[in-house]
Parts: C-alpha cells; structure tokens; sequence
C-alpha cells in the first residue's frame, strides 16, 4: 500500500513550549487513521501543519502529489443568515471548478451528510447539524485526503452512527481519512490504525484487531501510567 502522507520528525515550537516533539507518521492510502490522545496531546496542532496553517519548527511534511485534502474542523463555524445551500454554494465557488457548483451535486452532499433540509439558516442548527453541513463542506471537491477534528462529537446517537457509516462508504472508495476523536468506540469501529500521544510524542500505536486489549484499555493504561 503506497503512502499518501508521510510525517518524518517534526516538531513544532511556540518559544519555549515544544507542542509536537520529533513526530513521525507513514499513512498509506486507502486507511483510516486516528490520532489518540487527551487535550494538549499535539493533535489538534499536527492537523495544522498537515494543512498548512501552522508553520513547522523543524522536520517536513510530505503529500503525494496531486492530492486534494477534505478538512472538517472540530468547532465549525458558518455565516448564520446562510443556508445550507448558501454555504455550500459559497465554498464550492472558492474552488473555481464550475462541477463543483452545480446545485444537485452540493444537494446531493448534503444529503450524504444527513441534511436534506438545505433551505434552513444556519442560526436555527443544533451543533450535531452544524457538524453535518462541516462534512458536507469538506467533500465539496471530491479530497483524495480527509481530515476530520472530532467528526461524532455533538450528534446523538443516529447522528453519530450515520456519520461512522459515512465514513466506511468513503473508505470503500478509496479515501484516506485521518480522524481526532475522543469517542475511542467510534475510532476501534472504523479506524485501521492509529497512534496515542502525549505531549507532542507518541507513546505507541495501536492497529485494529492486533491484540486482545481493546484501545479504551490500552489508551487509559498508557496516558494514565504518564499522568
């Protein structure tokens, strides 16, 4: 299996403060990988860089070349007095592709997402609506890589396990999705691989069905024994 992004030694430095330490990924294409660990653990600040929006210390990123990345944040925010619609035909006009804007296309997104209501505004959303629209968003130009921040948190139970049948669809099409998720149920159902970190480094990897500790146990076990 090729590798689609590859993370060899970064760290990244706020003054003092070492926020991702000597960080090394090889995520191949085609997985689903999660990025484990509690607030503060550099996950957040990794998809940054992988984005491009928070400039690396030291070490490099690489992404093959021609890949086009997804990104659903974990706080996601629109315009209130847009609609689902709106938003979704404004983002697509960013991406300068006349496909993209094509009304049935975003319609059919957002009904992917779970949305089929397009011409409510924004402002009368729950936050697990506001996380559907997000994914929507972030599949407007068809990403061969998507990041999503926290893709359950906020949906209720339906809400959470559409989404997790979401993203198993999108697997089966070849996407390489890498996930930030606290909820370790979700990422042991759909996720291939992963690593929990602490502090900016790694202290082990997990990979589905390699033993017969279930990650829940193995996450408490590692981050509470550095606690």
């Amino acid at each position: 299996m090729n590798s689609v992004l590859n993370i060899e030694n970064v760290t990244k430095k706020y003054k003092d403060n070492t926020v991702v330490d000597g960080l090394s990924l090889d995520i191949k294409k085609g997985e689903v990988f999660a990025l484990l660990g509690a607030n503060g653990a550099g996950k957040t600040t990794t998809i940054k860089m992988i984005l491009g929006l928070t400039k690396i210390s030291s070490g490099k990123i690489d992404i093959e070349d021609g890949a086009k990345i997804g990104y659903s944040p974990e706080t996601p925010y629109f315009p209130p007095y847009l609609t689902a619609m709106e938003v979704m035909k404004y983002y697509a006009g960013l991406e300068g592709d006349k496909k993209r804007k094509d009304k049935a296309y975003l319609k059919s997104l957002l009904e992917v997402a779970g949305l089929e209501d397009t011409k409510t505004r924004v402002k009368y959303y729950s936050k697990g609506m506001v996380q559907r629209l997000a994914l929507a968003q972030a599949l407007i130009q068809d990403p061969d890589i998507l990041i999503l921040d926290e893709p359950t948190a906020g949906l209720d139970a339906l809400g959470g396990k559409h989404n997790l049948e979401l993203l198993k669809s999108l697997k089966e099409k070849g996407k390489t999705i890498i996930i930030n998720s606290h909820i370790l149920h979700d990422i042991e159902e759909v996720c291939d691989r992963g690593v929990i970190m602490k502090k900016g480094t790694v202290l082990d990897t997990w990979t589905k069905n390699e033993s017969d500790e279930s990650l829940e146990a193995k996450f408490i076990r590692l981050v509470g024994e550095e606690e």
